[in-house]
């Protein structure tokens, strides 16, 4: 079985023409459902401590319902219901980026949240002490920290956001797993292709996977 595979098909030409485009949207879409999911989900996070109920509730539905549904549905019933709803079309690309950083927002919600409250309460008595209000206080004091405290999780969290990105495969979206299976089908090789795919996904998880780890010990030296 080894024996028969040939991977000697995979020059420039194939990888500027397949997958490079692949690779572009699923960076894209990393990045922006990242900075999307954090905006959103910070946003949340403070809705759910606010210790106000009418911002606690729907905040809480929606980052415990979004976290209990399997990705792959939520792409599917956005890929069908956001048309459906606005009365056009809007494209498998758009789809994909609208419900990456809906879905996202839930994760990196709680990701936030627990980084807020890992802040001492003495940050916050002390920035009222010299007359913030809640906002400023918020702002300049605990965000910033518990951006600090939570970035080794925040980028964890985006390793496995790109990996997910290969799920947009089941609306049709252009991705690198799709340009791995367009090439495999157009050289008749689609065994070869699929466990490149494996091995390209691997080695970029893992080497972003071992950043993240020498980024945490740096932060945890300056704790």
């Amino acid at each position: 079985m080894l024996a028969n595979l040939d991977f000697s098909f995979y020059n420039w030409n194939v990888i500027t023409g397949f997958l490079l485009k692949g690779l572009y949207f699923s960076v894209f879409l990393t990045v922006v459902a990242t900075l999307g999911g954090i905006l959103f989900g910070t946003l949340l996070a403070l809705m759910r401590l606010s210790g106000k109920k009418w911002l606690d509730t729907p905040a809480a539905i929606y980052v415990n319902g979004m976290r209990s549904i399997p990705l792959v549905m939520v792409i599917l019933w956005f890929f069908l219901l956001v048309p459906f709803i606005i009365g056009r079309p809007i494209g498998a690309e758009v789809s994909a980026i609208i419900t990456f950083v809906a879905f996202e927002a839930a994760y990196f919600s709680e990701i936030m949240r627990a980084g807020i409250q890992s802040i001492p309460r003495g940050q916050v008595y002390a920035g009222q002490a010299v007359g913030m209000t809640y906002k400023q206080n918020m702002t300049l004091v605990i965000l910033p920290q518990a951006f600090r405290n939570m970035l080794p999780v925040l980028l964890t969290q985006t390793i496995i956001l790109f990996q997910d990105t290969s799920l947009v495969y089941a609306i049709g979206a252009y991705d690198l797993l799709k340009g791995f299976e367009t090439a495999g089908k157009n050289f008749g090789r689609p065994i070869e292709s699929y466990l490149l795919a494996a091995v390209v996904y691997f080695v970029i998880c893992y080497a972003l996977s071992y950043l993240v780890k020498r980024l945490h010990k740096k932060i945890a030296i300056i704790r």
